[in-house]
């Protein structure tokens, strides 16, 4: 087997890789992660996976290199990583009683062939309506500064869904597993 190579500095990815109890390590690629003009969610999530993984293959000639992007999309609009209190309340009253699509990127790239498998994973999440104080208290509790959508579905973010709608929960923390695992079976990985 190649080594696998999780091209991420995510805490969440590398959480979810750990499930499927293969060994891999982690590298953090340096892509302009900027939106095309006409470039759909989709194909932005779609090539920003691509272009994670391709950026470390040089330096990685030898393995399976897994590169992951998602954004969360409300009302057709782009949702970035909110970063700080104010845009993170402004997401989630927006966001309240609404839902929100989550499109996560997946490609594993074979860095020693150059071929490559890619997908693109949705998930949608069903939001309760929202108070501004139950908002404000959910952010100083968990402080998710760092997530598409200002929440932290595997905390007590959870608590802000009414219901959640996809194939694979796991694609909503940023790596879907199940996709994953298919694209690793078709390079000859036995799991489990």
């Amino acid at each position: 087997m190649l080594p696998l190579l999780l091209a991420s500095s995510s805490v969440y990815r590398r959480q979810l890789l750990d499930r499927l109890r293969l060994p891999f390590t982690c590298s953090s690629p340096d892509i302009d992660e900027a939106h095309s003009p006409d470039e759909s969610a989709t194909e932005l999530v779609r090539r920003l996976s691509l272009q994670k993984a391709q950026a470390l293959a040089s330096s990685h000639p030898q393995h399976l290199i897994i590169g992951s992007d998602q954004v969360a999309v409300l009302d057709a609009k782009i949702l970035g990583k909110p970063h700080t209190f104010d845009n993170a309340r402004q997401q989630l009253l927006d966001a309240s009683g609404a839902s929100v699509s989550f499109l996560t990127g997946l490609t594993l790239l074979n860095s020693q062939t150059g071929k490559y498998q890619t997908d693109c994973v949705p998930f949608t999440v069903h939001m309760r309506p929202l108070t501004t104080q139950q908002i404000e208290r959910y952010l100083h509790a968990e402080q998710p500064y760092d997530c598409a959508g200002s929440f932290k579905a595997e905390g007590l973010g959870v608590s802000l869904f009414e219901r959640t709608e996809g194939d694979d929960a796991t694609s909503l923390v940023g790596l879907p597993l199940i996709s994953l695992v298919t694209m690793l079976i078709n390079e000859g990985i036995s799991i489990p």
